[in-house]
């Protein structure tokens, strides 16, 4: 493990956050090159073609994937030996700030008291950097590294998302048939679709989020659970299709992350239709 350096760390963060916000990864691009080849409604095969070419012309100029640049979300992973200093925290978070300029990020985030967040009376803030990335989750990870990952999480899916218990009837069917008629809601209702699926189900309203997040962190595009499998093709039987002109392909993937369950009647459970553009996500070690 190097030696940390607060500039080099800075330096690491912003470019990956413009990584984050103009990339697809090549297995997602992969799965958009499938869906294409397999859907017949040809209207919904030119809004898949249309993504992908929108993809390759952000990742070439470094720019936007969409108007809505997202807020920060971070995964820090921690190695065994490794250490974590508030000075690198300080770091990560000067490199978000510069990321955001470099990208550059949608102002939008609100001035003012508790209050006037709420009501927006504050006014908006006119400088990208004014956007504040949202807590960072810390995990553990083998190596023996800090491994930083970046998602830009955009309003859309935010709005159409949904975090609830369900009564598990000890059955995983009853899970599984109310996360899929969570996610037909929130697809078609969302409209910036195919969408990838983000599912977390937890002990607590908390948990069950920081396992959505995590599922996109460590979900492959072409590596799919059977559970996973099923709860995509359910959704795109319902033929919602590509900002919702029918076809094929609703979702192109399903990527559920299961926590540790207490004995009880619950499940909570956290449903994202991460948009066309999700996961916007980029990964480098510290």
């Amino acid at each position: 493990m190097s030696e940390f350096s607060y500039e080099k760390t800075v330096s690491l963060v912003r470019n990956m956050l413009v990584e984050a916000g103009s990339t697809f990864r090549e297995d997602k691009k992969e799965a958009y090159r499938k869906a294409i080849a397999n859907e017949t409604n040809e209207k919904a095969k030119w809004v898949l073609e249309t993504i992908l070419e929108n993809a390759n012309a952000a990742e070439k100029n470094h720019s936007p994937l969409c108007d809505d640049t997202g807020i920060p979300h971070m995964v820090l992973e921690v190695g065994p030996d490794a250490a974590v200093s508030g000075r690198m925290l300080d770091a990560i978070k000067e490199g978000i700030a510069q990321g955001l300029q470099k990208l550059p990020g949608r102002p939008m985030a609100i001035m003012g008291d508790d209050s006037q967040r709420i009501d927006q009376s504050g006014g908006l803030n006119p400088e990208s950097a004014g956007v504040e990335p949202a807590p960072i989750l810390i995990r553990r990870c083998r190596d023996n590294v800090v491994r930083l990952h970046i998602l830009m999480f955009g309003g859309g899916p935010a709005i159409r998302g949904k975090t609830y218990r369900v009564f598990h009837k000890h059955s995983t069917d009853v899970v599984l048939n109310e996360i899929v008629k969570w996610a037909i809601e929130g697809v078609s209702q969302l409209g910036c679709s195919p969408c990838t699926l983000a599912v977390g189900i937890g002990r607590s309203h908390f948990e069950a989020t920081s396992m959505m997040l995590q599922a996109q962190v460590d979900g492959k595009f072409d590596v799919q659970s059977e559970m996973e499998q099923e709860i995509t093709r359910r959704v795109n039987e319902a033929d919602i299709g590509p900002l919702g002109l029918h076809g094929k392909t609703s979702v192109i993937a399903t990527f559920m992350k299961v926590g540790p369950q207490r004995a009880s009647g619950v499940r909570i459970i956290c449903v994202r239709p991460a948009c066309c553009f999700e996961p916007r996500i980029a990964t480098v070690d510290l």
